[in-house]
């Protein structure tokens, strides 16, 4: 009996994927080559002796999964096919961008130096701050622990900070930090650039625990940008306005004095995705589906979740767009050039409360 004109459309929708998917995966090998030819970096998937490497669980499922279902290549889940999509992305923007994105072909291990390493498990988790890395953190130091830590949630913030308690890829030989990226699996998480910016904004420089910050930056943000200050203002640091922020990080004269702090520097700038093929790029705003993932290609997921806890305080999309309503259009251009190569790496599209110019 011949199939019906839905059975038809199924499996020509399921084609259509099973083939994008694996034309992205030629695209991504032969790019991924590419680009590592232009770095002291090689790529090859290897595997622990004995078990199945995360690399593996991610691009070769397992022939206990793929028995489940019949016939097996509908095991092209809606998820793998996402997180393809996602990796292409990354690609696509490289290539469009090669000119900005690759000005620097050749890796330092001072660059390496937020890809924190978990040997038992072979991942590699470039960490970005306030994309949920305190919790992530937690997650690893729990991971690479041996025993030491159960629970991720009873390890205090400021313990999941300490930089002893966590081992990075530069801390490695350059042949020890070769042979990880070749066969680790790699894993960093985005958020909204401007949300993101926003989140830095009120946790650094309006909370009055934060008296480092205020110093540091907040009396040279003032200095600067804001005329007729007070001697306390000068002193403290602890007022900073956001269009104050925002004229900082826009003034030529800061991005020629030091680099940004990693809690505003862009993500493209901490993690490197066009020198380093991230196998895995999770969102902040599908954040536990994401992390739960790369448990369970992990091998863990079973006995240890993501932290569901959420804070109250949590910056939204809504209070992003009030505090960018006091930004003049021609500010707000200039910042979006700034964080540009992030909207467009991690698909994030232009916020429609911006007024480019």
């Amino acid at each position: 009996m011949k199939p019906g004109l839905l059975e038809v459309m199924r499996m020509n929708r399921i084609c259509r994927m099973v083939l994008a998917t694996c034309l992205g995966s030629f695209i991504l090998v032969i790019f991924y080559f590419q680009i590592m030819r232009r770095s002291p970096f090689g790529v090859d998937i290897c595997c622990r002796k004995g078990s199945r490497s995360p690399l593996q669980e991610l691009y070769n499922p397992t022939q206990r999964s793929l028995e489940r279902v019949s016939p097996p290549w509908l095991e092209l889940s809606n998820t793998a096919v996402l997180h393809q999509m996602r990796r292409d992305q990354v690609i696509d923007t490289c290539r469009a961008n090669s000119i900005v994105s690759r000005k620097r072909r050749v890796l330092t291990p001072n660059d390496l130096k937020h890809l924190v390493v978990d040997e038992d498990h072979e991942l590699i988790y470039c960490y970005v701050p306030k994309v949920a890395c305190t919790n992530w953190k937690r997650l690893m130091m729990v991971l690479t622990g041996r025993g030491k830590y159960s629970d991720p949630m009873e390890i205090p913030a400021n313990e999941a900070h300490v930089s002893a308690n966590l081992k990075t890829l530069n801390q490695y030989s350059i042949p020890e930090i070769n042979h990880r990226l070749k066969s680790y699996m790699k894993f960093l998480f985005v958020r909204e650039p401007f949300e993101r910016l926003v989140s830095a904004y009120r946790n650094k420089f309006t909370q009055k625990y934060n008296t480092s910050f205020h110093k540091r930056y907040g009396t040279k943000i003032i200095r600067r940008q804001r005329k007729n200050a007070t001697q306390e203002a000068l002193r403290k640091g602890d007022d900073v306005k956001f269009e104050e922020f925002v004229a900082y990080l826009i003034d030529p004269h800061t991005q020629r004095e030091e680099p940004f702090n990693e809690h505003w520097q862009t993500v493209y700038s901490l993690c490197h995705p066009c020198h380093i093929h991230y196998d895995l790029v999770g969102k902040y705003e599908t954040l536990e589906e994401d992390s739960n993932y790369v448990l369970q290609l992990a091998g863990v997921g079973s006995y240890l979740k993501f932290p569901t806890y959420a804070k109250s305080t949590r910056t939204t999309d809504e209070m992003t767009t009030e505090f960018f309503q006091n930004i003049s259009s021609e500010h707000q251009t200039q910042l979006y050039e700034v964080y540009k190569l992030d909207f467009l790496m991690f698909n994030y599209s232009v916020p429609s409360y911006l007024k480019l110019e």
